[in-house]
């Protein structure tokens, strides 16, 4: 004869599982095991097999019989179809009867009897598929006056039910329509529910290892209190005080864990469950797993981890060994406080031993170690060791987990451990939130690493990780630190209000750091240092207190693709030997300096985006020799590209432009080779070689700027070569101020003043260049100064090829001054005042008097005409022939020019415009 189940173990129609797992509620077994007492098992099997905790049968152990309803009664079980109601109740219900022949079980019976608890004398098949009853037991009457208990109302129905066992209820479930649906209401459930497992809400437990607290809305199932107890009732539980009149048959209780484990290893096919309930528990030793139990808290309290503490003394907590691949631990504090009594009797031998020994509150160790910890709080209060230690291998899983205020490492993980930390929170701890030594590549995932006594993030010694969307602020020492060949990934994350760095890389560290958001911190965003090679691309670093990137002590790395902006020093500074590749970069609106090369830095700084900088957009110094390579550098606030001190390096294929001072700056002893560039748009001309400065300009494009186009002055002795210098609003290049240098092959053409203006005391050499097309002369030497001129043409030049000044003695040889305009000659021979020609923007070099009658000085010109006109009959006397404008025809002198028909009022000397050097200093 087969044994029908009780509605208690019947599988559900419609099973909720897990959004990440497929498999079935029942715990899977080896192919080679005995057969497992499951849910499914009891179905399917033929015979009357009960649940037992030692494997045994109804007759060898008769008291069970919760798991099958042959056992303790004499009838026969036949399935009956419910009578369904609006809820639809799932479980199918199976109702005694006298009669020894089993019915077949698809047959529906008309409702003619008064007692739904009677059986029927008279059925008959009917051709419907289903049987339409109300729905609500109160219309049900009865007219025995015997039946005493369906006159009960629902009221004491529910209180008397409150008081039966899991096994009653679900017997009283098959007894009659209303008795099933007394039984199976969820008040009733609920409360046996909160009597065995405390919790508020019902806890969805699919399959191994997977626990989900879920409101009652979320459960598909009619009565998830029923379902959630089928879920967990083969757990075995462990309070700090005893329980009695437990509402489940099989519920078995200890007062330690370690017994609780014991007990579940006698039994190798029930499931490994522990529930650890309200209240601090102190094993006597470390708690060892080496099995795939499950460990979760349980508490009425709406915070269970909090509520459930497992605290270590003597020794560590909690250990994971091999055994422990599907073990699972969640919903519990995990603590580990030394001995308070050893401490007060002996503090030295205790603090010796702290010394000796390392303690944790868990310790996961071995290759086969790889449990899931889920929302536990985890503490350690001695000095050494850590809250959580990882180790040799071991691999676990932690969720939604916090590490906090302990008194030494948040989490250590060392020797090849790897696992994945998630969403998890690590903060307050005295040393590092996160060590990683030795070899391990942990995963870290959505974590918050914040408010360290120490550093955030600690990988050395060949340590690595990956560490991904993690939230690392507000540690007083970096956010992430790197040494000794450590090669941690840290992508997606945020690196900020660190009190000192954002992430520090040294002692030969490497990494690769991509897509992260570094900012706010008190020093530089990213330091590198001593021969340290990291790989930083696509971050946005900003709004650092000091720099965005700093790389010093023989740094090298890949810095590539950043948006670095907004810092209060350098976007990047390079200093003392370091080397990086600087690469594709936007550096922009710093309050300092874009890149800062100095102390012997080098490096290859190519195809960046540097603009908007309130100094330097780059700064060369201090025996410096880095590359510059097809960078746009543009809209500074100062220089463009500066070299000072003795800065070297090369400048190609660069594009210069729009500039408040010049494109580039050059001065005390610096000399860089600045080749192929367009320099442009500068408000205090292209290039300014300045205090004994130098530099070879080779093959360049200098136009458009609002002064010279290359400015030599004070001692600088620069090289200019095949350089295209044109469509300047002043002169093409303007040496003065004992200014050298050699132009050599320069088209230098459609300037607004002197294509080459010569003046005090300087001596270039001019070779074989072309001057042409300006609207002043081809060549003015003025003022003292002299030159060597070698084959150069000038041509079609407003105010002449070569003009030189009185007392101007130059070297010339083998010059070809052809086609230019004599604009001056013309103007005198018409009678014009010269300052209808030049007005006071340029200077063409004449004649130019002063009036003895009229009381000028050498510094108010008058030209030729205006002496024929103007002052007629005075005395006068000749300056010398040089540039300037006449003052007379300006408007400047108290005699009206009589030569203009709208006299000026402007008493300004003009001469060409002195450059603007910068005012950055050499210990910016």
């Amino acid at each position: 004869m087969s044994s029908t189940p009780s509605s208690f173990f019947h599988q559900p129609q419609q099973q909720v599982l897990d959004d990440t797992s497929g498999q079935s509620p029942s715990y899977s077994q080896d192919s080679n095991s005995p057969p497992q007492h499951t849910f499914e098992s009891l179905e399917s099997t033929g015979t009357s097999i009960r649940y037992s905790p030692s494997g045994r049968t109804d007759v060898e152990n008769p008291s069970l019989g919760l798991y099958t309803a042959q056992a303790s009664y004499p009838y026969s079980l036949r399935k009956r179809r419910p009578c369904c109601t609006k809820d639809e109740d799932l479980f199918p219900i199976t109702a005694a009867t006298a009669d020894e022949t089993p019915q077949p079980t698809m047959k529906k019976f008309k409702l003619e009897c008064l007692s739904p608890g009677e059986a029927r004398k008279n059925f008959s098949i009917e051709e419907e598929t289903t049987v339409r009853v109300e729905p609500k037991i109160e219309n049900i009457e009865c007219d025995n006056e015997d039946d005493h208990i369906n006159r009960l109302p629902d009221e004491l129905l529910l209180k008397v039910f409150s008081f039966l066992p899991d096994k009653s209820l679900l017997a009283c479930s098959t007894v009659s329509y209303r008795f099933n649906q007394v039984a199976n209401s969820q008040e009733v459930w609920k409360e046996l529910y909160l009597s065995l497992y405390d919790y508020r809400i019902p806890l969805f437990h699919p399959s191994h290892a997977k626990f989900e607290f879920r409101e009652l809305n979320r459960w598909k199932e009619n009565n998830p209190w029923k379902e959630s107890h089928r879920q967990l009732h083969h757990g075995v539980h462990v309070t700090k005080e005893p329980r009695t009149n437990c509402r489940a048959v099989n519920f078995r209780c200890f007062d330690q864990i370690e017994k609780a484990q014991s007990f579940l290893e006698e039994d190798e096919y029930r499931e490994k469950l522990i529930f650890l309930h309200t209240g601090v528990h102190e094993p006597i030793d470390t708690i060892l797993i080496n099995t795939d139990v499950q460990i979760i808290g349980a508490s009425d309290s709406r915070d269970i981890t909090s509520s459930v503490v497992l605290e270590g003394s003597r020794n560590t907590a909690l250990t994971f060994t091999d055994g422990s691949a599907n073990a699972y631990f969640g919903f519990i504090t995990v603590r580990f406080r030394a001995d308070p009594i050893s401490r007060q009797q002996q503090p030295q031998i205790a603090q010796q031993a702290q010394q000796m020994n390392h303690f944790y509150s868990i310790l996961v160790t071995d290759k086969d170690a790889m449990p899931y910890i889920e929302r536990c709080d985890i503490t350690s209060k001695v000095g050494n060791g850590a809250a959580v230690c990882v180790k040799k291998s071991a691999a676990p899983k932690f969720k939604y987990c916090t590490v906090l205020d302990c008194e030494n490492v948040g989490i250590y993980i060392t020797d090849n451990a790897t696992g994945h930390y998630e969403h998890c929170e690590i903060a307050r701890n005295t040393l590092a939130g996160v060590w990683v030594k030795n070899h391990a590549n942990p995963y870290f995932r959505k974590c918050t690493i914040h408010s360290g006594k120490d550093v955030g993030v600690f990988t050395f010694e060949h340590g690595q990780g990956y560490f991904e969307r993690c939230n690392i602020h507000s540690n007083r020492i970096s956010g992430i630190e790197v040494k000794n060949s450590a090669n941690p990934v840290v992508i997606r994350c945020e690196v900020h209000h660190g009190y000192t760095g954002g992430i520090y890389v040294h002692e030969r560290g490497r990494g690769q750091f991509m897509e992260n958001r570094i900012y706010a911190n008190a020093y530089a965003g990213i330091w590198i240092t001593s021969h340290s090679d990291p790989t930083i691309r696509k971050n946005e670093i900003f709004t650092g207190q000091q720099g965005g990137v700093y790389i010093f002590g023989e740094g090298r790395g890949l810095i590539e693709q950043n948006n670095i902006y907004g810092n209060a020093l350098a976007g990047i500074q390079i200093r003392s030997q370091s080397d990086p590749i600087v690469r594709l970069n936007k550096i922009h609106n710093g309050l300092h300096g874009g890149i800062y090369v100095h102390e012997k830095g080098r490096g290859l700084i190519e195809e960046n985006e540097v603009y908007a900088n309130t100094l330097a957009g780059i700064w060369v110094t201090t025996g410096s020799s880095p590359i510059l390579r097809k960078n746009r550098i543009h809209s500074g606030k100062q220089v463009g590209v500066y070299f000072y001190d003795q800065g070297h390096g090369l400048l190609e294929e660069n594009d210069i432009f729009n500039h408040l001072y010049s494109g580039v700056q050059i001065r005390t002893g610096s000399n860089p080779k600045i080749t192929r560039n367009k320099i442009w748009g500068g408000q205090n001309g292209g290039v300014l070689v300045y205090n004994g400065g130098k530099g070879c300009l080779e093959d360049n494009e200098i136009f458009d700027n609002a002064m010279a186009g290359v400015w030599i002055k004070t001692d600088s002795e620069p090289t200019l070569r095949r350089n295209k210098i044109y469509d300047g609003r002043d002169g093409g290049v303007c040496i003065f101020n004992r200014g050298r240098g050699v132009l050599e092959d320069n088209e230098i053409f459609r300037n607004a003043q002197a294509g080459v203006l010569i003046s005090t005391e300087s001596n270039p050499v001019l070779r074989r260049n072309k001057v042409f097309d300006g609207k002043s002369a081809g060549i003015e030497i003025t003022n003292g100064a002299t030159a060597t001129l070698e084959e150069n043409q000038l041509f079609r030049n407003k105010y002449g090829g070569l003009c030189v000044a009185t007392g101007v003695h130059p070297v010339s040889r083998n010059n070809h001054i052809f086609d230019n305009h004599d604009t001056i000659s013309r103007a005198i021979k018409s009678g014009q005042c010269l300052y209808k020609v030049s007005s006071n923007n340029s200077f063409p070099m004449h004649n130019f008097f002063r009036c003895v009658t009229c009381n000028t000085t050498e510094r108010n010109a008058i030209c030729i005409n205006c002496i024929k006109c103007c002052h007629r009959g005075h005395e006068i006397e000749l300056v010398r022939y040089d540039r300037f404008f006449c003052d007379c025809g300006a408007g400047t002198l108290e005699r009206q020019c009589n030569l203009q028909g709208v006299p000026r009022d402007n008493d300004t000397v003009y001469d060409s415009a002195t450059p603007i050097s910068t005012e950055t200093g050499t210990d910016a």
